[in-house]
């Protein structure tokens, strides 16, 4: 009973994996460059987080300042994703370059405040 529920828990797992690909492949690239951008952010912060449980948090307003950069940036460029997807029918009338502009301040207010935190 164990292996056939394994095989077919293998299966399922393929099936899926295979129709989000196939899925994916149809994404413009536009969108393809925004994913890319946030998987680094979020990997990066994920690099500050190992290098601190690994070194030490010392400067622990360092730290959140990266960490929180790095997250921000990550939910601000997934925002600017769903605004320049243009099968979400919510902004059918905000410009790409609009939601480019809103994305760019909103970084350079995040940053701001990031520099201000770090003293």
């Amino acid at each position: 009973m164990g292996k056939a529920s394994t095989s077919s828990t293998t299966k399922d797992a393929l099936a899926l994996f295979n129709s989000l690909r196939s899925a994916y492949s149809a994404t413009p690239t536009t969108l393809k460059i925004i994913d890319l951008y946030v998987a680094f952010a979020v990997s990066t912060a994920l690099i500050q987080v190992v290098y601190m449980a690994i070194v030490g948090s010392f400067p622990f307003n360092s730290f959140l300042s990266g960490v929180l950069s790095c997250t921000g940036t990550a939910v601000l460029a997934v925002c600017l994703r769903i605004q320049v997807n243009k099968e979400n029918k919510e902004f059918k009338d905000l410009a790409p370059e609009r939601a480019f502009a809103d994305f760019v301040l909103c970084n350079l207010v995040l940053h701001l405040v990031i520099m201000n935190f770090l003293g």
